[in-house]
């Protein structure tokens, strides 16, 4: 057999030349003498095998991994190579079968002969899949990382367009004009192979989060409920591709008060649905400063009284000073609310009677009726500085 190697391998790499496309073989890039020394090596590996005289076969076994490598890096199935495994071994079986012939083997050597070559080109097969999973793992993450990097130059601000736009060719991700960012909460369980391709993900941020290029649209949206499996998530307004940012941020905000049942969980949170509250409870502190100026006046009153008239008040003014209308709102006689009205207007003086101070007004009361909505806000307790609950 070891005879039989110099000619053997040559009939081998001309059946596959023969059999097996070029550009599906190699993509053309190899050279004749590296395949036919691959082939060589291949054999001969099989030849020690047989006759007991080899030890171990790391070089063998790195060549077959790498010609699985060089399939993955290039962009090319296995299909090919397991083809020519194929072509190889019938071609291999072919000269045992001349050589046993020539030389009277017995039946049951034949039979030791084709187990051990069969069983040696699936071993070669699994040693080529092994190193086709292994680059096509390692290009996985190599793109998840250049794709990280994207995203954080889209969303860091002042980020050069050119230098974007060149990272954005290198890595293949063609850039959009306008972009949605999705927000996601700590630690979420995210599905990335459901993500579409040129969705850019940084799932391993303390707060992770998603760049979906374009509007967020109805396949979007199924794409993103196939990725989580725990659904919850915010979506940011979509917005130029330079103002990233700012859609991240609503995003992060919205699911805050998602998380804080503020705003219902009900899969994907859209940003563009919850605008009012977004911007009434964009800064809390801020509000709670103008909550105690707007109605501070209320302080001296105890906190039932404190609720009954801060519910009429808000029911009032979105009525526009209706009673029947407010009435209505808070299922109480039309007096009730005259009564409680008369208060008001003593209490608050001009306010009510001067339109800046009234959308004042009904921008806290909004606000705080979003938080009593929730469970979690509720159970902090908001005080004016001399200790009065204001609420």
């Amino acid at each position: 057999m070891s005879a039989e190697l110099p000619s053997l391998a040559e009939e081998i790499i001309g059946e596959v030349r023969r059999s097996v496309p070029e550009d599906a073989r190699q993509g053309g890039k190899v050279r004749q003498p590296t395949i036919r020394a691959s082939v060589e090596q291949v054999m001969a590996a099989f030849v020690d095998q047989v006759t007991g005289m080899g030890d171990t076969h790391e070089h063998r076994d790195e060549l077959c991994r790498e010609l699985g490598r060089s399939a993955a890096y290039e962009g090319r199935s296995l299909d090919a190579l397991q083809a020519a495994y194929r072509v190889g071994v019938q071609v291999a079986w072919r000269r045992v079968a001349d050589v046993a012939q020539r030389r009277r083997l017995p039946s049951g050597v034949m039979t030791q002969l084709a187990d051990a070559l069969f069983s040696y080109i699936d071993e070669l097969a699994s040693l080529s899949v092994q190193g086709y999973l292994e680059a096509r793992s390692r290009s996985a993450d190599e793109l998840a990382g250049e794709h990280r990097r994207l995203l954080r130059m889209a969303l860091r601000s002042g980020a050069p367009g050119g230098a974007l736009a060149e990272a954005a060719e290198t890595a293949g991700w063609p850039l959009p004009e306008e972009a949605t960012l999705v927000a996601l909460p700590a630690g979420a369980r995210c599905v990335r192979a459901a993500l579409d391709e040129d969705v850019l993900a940084d799932l391993g941020d303390a707060e992770p989060h998603l760049l979906v290029p374009g509007p967020f649209d109805t396949a979007r949206r199924q794409m993103l409920v196939n990725a989580l499996p725990e659904r919850r998530s915010a979506v940011g307004l979509t917005v130029p591709l330079a103002e990233a940012a700012h859609s991240l941020r609503w995003a992060r905000r919205a699911l805050a008060l998602v998380e804080a049942g503020v705003l219902e969980d009900a899969g994907p949170t859209m940003c563009e649905r919850h605008l009012l509250e977004l911007w009434l409870l964009s800064d809390e502190a801020l509000l709670d400063q103008l909550s105690r100026r707007q109605l501070g006046a209320l302080t001296g009153m105890s906190r039932t009284q404190r609720s009954r008239m801060t519910e009429t008040l808000g029911a009032w003014l979105e009525a526009q000073g209706n009673a029947v209308e407010t009435a209505r709102r808070l299922r109480v006689h039309p007096q009730t609310v005259r009564y409680r009205m008369r208060r008001l207007s003593e209490t608050f003086d001009e306010q009510l009677a001067d339109p800046a101070s009234r959308f004042v007004l009904d921008a806290v009361l909004r606000a705080h009726r979003l938080r009593q909505g929730a469970e979690a806000v509720n159970a902090v307790s908001k005080t004016t500085p001399d200790g009065a609950y204001l609420y």
